[in-house]
């Protein structure tokens, strides 16, 4: 999962696009880039770490223009300890292009090839954002010879480069000299949106970005999601044209976007997320008062910080108490997208410590967002025995995550999942030292999203119940990308080794 921002305006963008990047740190931790268009040059800065540590007085200054593009990146595919993997990625032709991607493609091996051996580009690093960016180079390449680029061949060389990959993306690409180009894929299974801001020169900026709260914390009017399929075109003169350039577009959006990536105060595709999480407690407690009896329970605890409003209102619900039993270190990142399993576990403990008087004597239920690995919630529940509680009950806003996610979530393979076996409720308590776990139901996992916007028929669910939305997607697809994920862990360590 990544976090992207484009921008227009007729003054310097590099403070705003590095606030937008703070507002979508959670997005990822790993690396954090920045480029700006003066006049026909371009200006760059990207590095690991967040976006805080990578950008500094001097990095700010160089980054002059009035149009941008910027990334923060958690990594899905590729080196995640190589700075080459960070964005914006760049190609000199046609025009110069910077690119930002957030998301998975599913066939970016054959696309490597492709571009390698048919259109001869060469891509530098594993990953499959500078395929994308290559693809969408060799498309706006045979589409202006002896012309130039304007909206509508824009608009058909978004056309051409849904025709070639398969996945889950957006996308935002700053064309020098021309302007802004931003797609989403034709499924919408990555969240995109934009906003204008009229200045007092009566100049009307554009933001592009993964999230409403990137727009709206810079000071923008939210005006629309980025429809499935639909690229958007800003020229430089801040002039905005749309178009939708997918054959059968269809908006089955990120499920799991909504239980634990985005931010509460984000409105995707018309679902306030914060809502979202309130929707899955009232459906979760209907499930926890059928497999638990409400007597056992003395009170409810969330596992801060996106399970909150999911445990209250499910403590409403149910009218049991409800306590803020973990504090949270908030200077210690997610430990899901942390990329080593020890690493995750020694972190959980810097991370959450319990309060003894809120877990003295009590049998607690612990509500989680979600339970992917079973490492973090098995360190918390014995933190809560530790602490004095009698029984230990675990609660899931999401229903078991079976199944690895394809579209730039990094859970590529099964064995790295609990329940990537089939592993029931049963099984999983007992292997994380809960005495029963309860987890969300797929129809109240989509019942609840689908009440926040009933015009959303279907999400991508596919972690949860195997069905991938872009149909590419077999075990002989997964097994490769399990062997593709061991070699690239291999290839970490023999660096590593070399680096000390």
């Amino acid at each position: 999962m990544c976090g992207i921002v484009g921008m227009v305006s007729d003054s310097p963008v590099n403070q705003r696009l590095y606030d937008a990047l703070l507002l979508l740190q959670h997005r990822g931790q790993d690396a954090a880039g920045i480029a700006t268009l003066d006049g026909l040059t371009f200006h760059q800065h990207k590095a690991m770490g967040l976006v805080r540590e990578v950008f500094r007085t001097r990095n700010m200054r160089n980054l002059l223009g009035n149009a941008g593009i910027a990334h923060t990146r958690y990594p899905t595919a590729g080196c995640s300890t190589s700075s080459d993997e960070a964005q914006p990625f760049y190609v000199n032709a046609p025009y110069g292009i910077m690119f930002a991607h957030n998301g998975n493609l599913t066939n970016a091996s054959r696309l490597k090839q492709e571009l390698y051996e048919l259109d001869h580009r060469h891509i530098n690093t594993s990953s499959d954002s500078e395929a994308l960016l290559n693809v969408l180079a060799d498309e706006i390449s045979h589409l202006v010879v002896g012309t130039t680029l304007t909206a509508e061949k824009a608009f058909q060389a978004v056309r051409g480069v849904h025709k070639r990959i398969r996945g889950g993306y957006s996308c935002v690409a700053l064309i020098a000299g021309k302007g802004l180009l931003a797609f989403r894929d034709p499924n919408g299974i990555r969240p995109l949106c934009y906003g204008s801001y009229t200045n007092e020169r009566v100049f009307t900026e554009y933001m592009v970005a993964s999230e409403s709260v990137a727009l709206t914390g810079t000071g923008f009017n939210f005006e629309d999601d980025v429809k499935p399929g639909e690229a958007i075109w800003i020229d430089l003169n801040g002039n905005i044209e749309r178009c939708q350039c997918a054959e059968n577009p269809k908006l089955t959006p990120c499920a799991f976007e909504l239980v634990y990536f985005a931010r509460p105060d984000s409105v995707l595709d018309g679902i306030s997320v914060y809502g979202a999480r309130l929707r899955l407690g009232e459906y979760l407690a209907d499930t926890v008062a059928h497999e638990i009896e409400l007597k056992d329970i003395d009170v409810v605890m969330p596992v801060p910080d996106s399970a909150r409003p999911c445990a209250q209102q499910l403590a409403s619900r149910l009218n049991l108490p409800y306590r803020e039993g973990l504090i949270k270190n908030r200077y210690v990142g997610r430990t899901f997208i942390m990329p080593g399993q020890t690493v995750r576990k020694k972190s959980v403990r810097q991370k959450l410590n319990p309060m003894p008087v809120e877990f003295k004597d009590k049998n607690v239920l612990l509500v989680d967002d979600s339970i992917v690995r079973g490492t973090t919630m098995g360190e918390i529940v014995a933190m809560a025995r530790s602490a004095g509680a009698k029984k230990v009950y675990v609660a899931s806003s999401a229903p078991r995550v079976c199944f690895p996610n394809v579209y730039g979530i990094d859970m590529p393979t099964r064995s790295e999942l609990l329940c990537g076996d089939g592993k029931g409720a049963d099984e999983v308590a007992r292997i994380i030292g809960a005495d029963k776990v309860v987890y969300q139901t797929i129809d109240g996992l989509k019942g609840a999203l689908s009440d926040m916007n009933p015009a959303i028929s279907d999400f991508d669910c596919s972690c949860f119940d195997g069905r991938y939305v872009t149909g590419d997607i077999d075990d002989a697809y997964l097994s490769q990308l399990e062997e593709e994920k061991r070699l690239a862990k291999e290839a970490d360590k023999r660096r590593k080794a070399e680096e000390d």
